[in-house]
């Protein structure tokens, strides 16, 4: 029997929630408000929770016309519906190096949250001010996961790295001047990084950070 089902425009992986524990979740750029109308309808049904990034307020109209106890966040532009049946245990640090990348540690924040973590979200506390930081230690070492949201140059995961017995899951984005590039510089730091215990995903990836705390969490829970 197939995992999946075959909506047309799209093969969704029903299958997916009894593999990882968690449903597919949409990606809603380039993707039309129909479309996301469709498979987030479906997830819904099977599931009883859904999740769409990037979405538009288009997107967010057609769906919450439909499920109006859906959530549309217009800072991490992510549409919600329900969350995991358990809560995970422990907890998720969400830190900024800026106000500019609060949009991307929402999405993660968000994400997190989805999947049944408690977050607690500890903004613009970059090192170009590092007694921001540093006010914030004990705060940030009671998480048990840490996502480290910057861009510049990136410095913020590499302090962050070396005050936590923790996981870091650095989260490079595009902001920034000229010789930022669009986030390479910030990406390229971070992968770089002299501390011992950071990962890094895509630019601007908050859903993939906030999606792997929540799976360090599930593994906890699990006993594994």
């Amino acid at each position: 029997m197939n995992e999946f089902e075959d909506l047309g425009f799209c093969k969704l992986d029903v299958g997916r929630d009894e593999r990882t524990g968690h449903p597919e979740v949409v990606f809603g750029m380039g993707k039309t408000a129909g479309q996301v109308e469709v498979i987030f309808a479906r997830l819904a049904e099977v599931h009883g929770r859904a999740l769409v990034t990037r979405a538009t307020e288009e997107m967010a109209e057609r769906v919450l016309a439909s499920y109006p106890e859906a959530r549309y966040d217009k800072v991490s532009r992510l549409i919600s519906l329900g969350q995991s049946a358990r809560m995970l245990p422990g907890k998720v640090a969400v830190l900024t190096g800026g106000t500019s990348d609060i949009p991307v540690a929402e999405e993660a924040a968000g994400t997190a949250e989805w999947m049944g973590c408690e977050v607690d979200r500890i903004f613009d506390v970059g090192v170009a001010g590092i007694d921001r930081l540093l006010s914030q230690k004990d705060r940030i070492r009671e998480a048990s996961v840490v996502i480290g949201v910057a861009g510049m140059e990136g410095a913020l995961v590499s302090v962050v790295g070396g005050l936590v017995r923790r996981p870091v899951i650095a989260v490079p984005t595009s902001v920034g001047y000229g010789a930022n590039l669009q986030g390479i510089t910030t990406l390229l730091a971070m992968m770089t990084s002299c501390a011992a215990g950071v990962t890094v995903v895509n630019i601007d990836n908050g859903f993939g950070a906030g999606f792997q705390a929540g799976m360090i969490l599930q593994l906890v829970a699990e006993g594994k």
